[in-house]
């Protein structure tokens, strides 16, 4: 079955760093675009960062630039969020999803907490 798990979440201060994961089975990560989302309670869930092995290139969310780093190591069909100089506002529950068409599947979510 194919299923995406994350993890990597937890509490932190402002300031600090999480490194996020997203592992997959089922399938190979090489073949698809691999997306990080998050969504915080009473909002839309919101793209934060997505690559792509096979074409080559990164995108992140105008509010995580800069601080975020999105990464591979499609051998171990795991796709990582490396989260710096993390704020209360980036306090959600995060989500990576697989797309070649669309956004299928999508994993469970790990929950990112930022304290003042």
């Amino acid at each position: 079955e194919v299923q995406l798990v994350e993890s990597g979440g937890g509490l932190v201060q402002a300031g600090g760093s999480l490194r996020l994961s997203c592992a997959a089975s089922g399938f190979t990560f090489d073949d698809y675009t691999i997306g990080w989302f998050r969504q915080a309670p009473g909002k839309e869930r919101e793209g934060v960062s997505c690559i792509s092995s096979s074409e080559g290139s990164t995108y992140y969310a105008d509010s995580v630039k800069g601080r975020f780093t999105i990464s591979g190591d499609f051998a171990k069909n795991t796709v990582y969020l490396q989260m710096n100089s993390l704020k209360p506002e980036d306090t959600a529950v995060y989500y990576c999803a697989a797309a070649r068409l669309k956004w299928v599947p999508w994993g469970q979510g790990t929950q990112v907490t930022v304290s003042s």
